[in-house]
């Protein structure tokens, strides 16, 4: 049986977005996807979006990484290009309201 640590990954995010933040969070989006399409392990991605009654955005990133070593280097490597870049995501997301919920998921295989 093939370990957990060697099965595909996937890391999803779950962003609640003001409308008045959508273009600054949606540029910044592009920036990250554009970025983790050229590192190592990773598989796919899709973004999903749906405008609540209110006229924000709940934005679903989903991204697949060969294993837990690929999405861990990953990360790793995200953040030092957001340093390189002078980006604080942690940051970003506060000034912008935005809530986010992640998550690290594997298929099910029952």
């Amino acid at each position: 049986m093939e370990s957990q640590a060697n099965r595909e990954v996937v890391y999803i995010g779950k962003y609640l977005i003001p409308a008045t933040s959508k273009e600054k969070f949606l540029e910044r989006q592009n920036i990250a996807r554009a970025y983790i399409h050229t590192l190592a392990g990773f598989i796919r991605d899709y973004a999903y979006e749906r405008i609540t009654e209110n006229g924000d955005t709940e934005y679903i990133t989903v991204a697949t990484w060969t294993n837990d070593e690929a999405l861990n280097n990953a990360r790793e490597l995200v953040q030092t290009e957001n340093d390189r870049q002078g980006f604080d995501r942690a940051e970003f997301l506060k000034r912008l309201n935005i809530k986010m919920e992640p998550g690290i998921f594997r298929e099910d295989h029952a």
